[in-house]
């Protein structure tokens, strides 16, 4: 293949761009809680609903995208995505209440899930195959600086005003790019007319709202545990369901999140691997800045300083090591990396009070920097493996594992380190002696998980070098 067209050229960089403004806003809400409880007469519990409402909208728009972007011309789903994340904004900017506050992360959630599946398709779309990784790394150097970034950003605007203040400084940036958008962006790839499913949508609710919300709630505290464990069953089953109905749409090209990725194992081992290593990076972002806090005693403001080295790191690497793919391939990068991983669990597992903090900074900057080589890859050689015009499903396939193994492994780091830490307290001469076991059990669990993500590394392959005559699948433009 050639290089991009011309006529195109200016799509990846709009959509990098507005992917990194809606990223941004995901991460400086967490900061601003603090100020919102106390704006508003409100308890923490309630506050928390603006980041859950936020990832529970994600988690049910994001299997849609995979239709949404079959039905749509991209220049259409970007401005929807853009004017959505722009009204939830503005909506959150001038509420007067918590009610419409939270109404608008929810619009806002809207337009964010639609905006990565967007950009992953029309870079499959547009970006040869030679060329895949470097502006894969591109991508992850968005999703790793952005929320590196945004609690930082918070910080300072916090200091100067109040929270309202955060959506309007981001609006203008979101406006910005709904009008470049407008103004400069061309529509790629081909539409098919695929109906709308109804019953799809709504088994979408029922299957991922309640499995990532039961995975947020396990090991809280304050929450009886059949609620979680109600929930995440109500989930299992609505997942069960809404599998069964892709199945059988799939016979008419008709379903709304096409499960025949799957039919493609360099895809399949892809997931696998990025869905541990999502449970794994968000595993670590919680436990953290917990332990740090609470154990050691730090303010939010050196633990938000101790952690932004790696995110910035994990962001500066992402396209050298994209480019390094493009010459190497996955596996040579994967497997090395994983290791690093495991190591870096193992180390974490033995954290203590005497352990100085940069130890700590320097292992969590070790670790991101090794999930850099691990995402880029992965996200190229999955989408990669698969022909055009399941693309786009791809892509939502993707969005969907982020979100419900990002909630798997909060719940799983949470669980293993509140039972082990009252397991240890009676024995334990202080709380933070006790909260230190608790952390010492988690990342030896996640070391193990882990194990299995290092094993699946082994059976990845460029796209190149996989056979899929024997399951390529038909896709035709309606």
């Amino acid at each position: 293949m050639g290089s991009t067209p011309r006529s195109t050229r200016g799509v990846i960089p709009i959509l990098l761009v507005a992917a990194f403004v809606v990223i941004l806003n995901e991460t400086t809400m967490n900061v601003a809680l603090a100020s919102i409880m106390a704006d508003l007469a409100i308890s923490e519990r309630t506050a928390q609903w603006l980041t859950t409402a936020f990832m529970l909208t994600m988690a049910v728009v994001i299997p849609i995208t995979g239709w949404l972007l079959d039905r749509l011309p991209t220049r259409r789903v970007f401005q929807m995505a853009m004017a959505l994340f722009s009204l939830g904004t503005l909506i959150a900017a001038v509420s007067p209440s918590f009610a419409v506050l939270l109404l608008g992360r929810v619009v806002q959630a809207s337009g964010t899930a639609i905006m990565m599946p967007l950009l992953m398709t029309t870079i499959m779309q547009l970006v040869p195959p030679a060329k895949r990784g470097q502006t894969m790394g591109n991508i992850s150097m968005v999703i790793s600086v952005a929320p590196a970034v945004g609690p930082t950003l918070s910080g300072f605007i916090l200091e100067v005003g109040s929270w309202r203040l955060i959506f309007w400084v981001m609006l203008p940036m979101a406006l910005l790019m709904l009008a470049l958008g407008v103004w400069r962006l061309t529509d790629v790839g081909d539409e098919k007319r695929t109906p709308l499913d109804l019953i799809s949508v709504v088994l979408t609710v029922l299957a991922f709202g309640p499995l990532v919300h039961g995975l947020s709630l396990v090991g809280a505290e304050d929450v009886e545990f059949w609620v979680p464990m109600l929930a995440i069953g109500v989930g299992v089953g609505g997942l069960a369901a809404f599998m069964a109905r892709q199945f059988i749409l799939q016979a008419r090209d008709a379903a709304l999140l096409d499960l025949r990725t799957f039919a493609y194992p360099t895809f399949t081992v892809a997931v696998l691997m990025m869905s541990i290593a999502m449970m794994a990076l968000f595993g670590t972002v919680i436990m953290l800045p917990l332990l740090l806090q609470r154990a050691f005693g730090m303010e939010a403001i050196q633990v938000g300083l101790m952690l932004l080295p790696g995110g910035i790191a994990m962001g500066v690497l992402s396209p050298f090591i994209g480019r390094l793919y493009d010459r190497v391939g996955p596996k040579v990068l994967v497997v090395p990396a994983s290791f690093v991983v495991l190591g870096v669990f193992l180390y974490l597992s033995t954290i203590n009070p005497a352990m100085p903090w940069w130890g700590i900074m320097a292992a969590h900057t070790v670790m991101s920097v090794s999930f850099a080589a691990i995402f880029t890859p992965l996200f190229t050689v999955g989408l990669g493996s698969l022909p055009k015009g399941l693309y786009s499903h791809g892509s939502a396939v993707i969005g969907t594992v982020q979100q419900v193994a990002g909630a798997a492994g909060t719940a799983l780091f949470v669980t293993i380190f509140a039972m082990q830490t009252a397991a240890a307290r009676p024995a334990a001469p202080t709380e933070a002696a006790a909260m230190l076991q608790g952390a010492h059990w988690a990342f030896l669990g996640a070391g193990a998980v882990w194990t299995a993500a290092l094993i699946a590394g082994f059976f990845l392959r460029k796209p190149e070098e996989e056979e899929t005559a024997d399951v390529a699948v038909e896709v035709t433009a309606g």
